[in-house]
């Protein structure tokens, strides 16, 4: 009688909530430092979870919780360019 599988769970850095890891967005810095939206979740990299609604990416933005997680600071232009990555599927 095999027990079932545990599945990975992820904190998002807005609301601080441990979820499924397929539920959230990764955000990933590239080696290089090129930061993107991962809706694979396999691209190489630093990588950062959020839901997928605008108040816990605006109160992660807000409280510097990318800057912690990645461990550098990040522009404002990097923050609009995530955002319209991740919200013009919403839309």
């Amino acid at each position: 009688m095999a027990g079932q599988k545990k599945l990975p769970e992820r904190m998002c850095l807005g609301c601080q909530q441990m979820r499924i890891k397929r539920d959230l967005i990764r955000i990933v810095r590239s080696p290089e430092g090129e930061f993107s939206v991962d809706l694979t979740g396999k691209k190489s990299g630093r990588g950062a979870y959020i839901c997928n609604n605008k108040d816990c990416f605006n109160k992660a933005v807000k409280e510097r919780r990318f800057e912690k997680s990645f461990k550098s600071m990040i522009d404002a232009k990097i923050y609009e360019e995530l955002r319209a990555g991740l919200f013009k599927e919403n839309e």
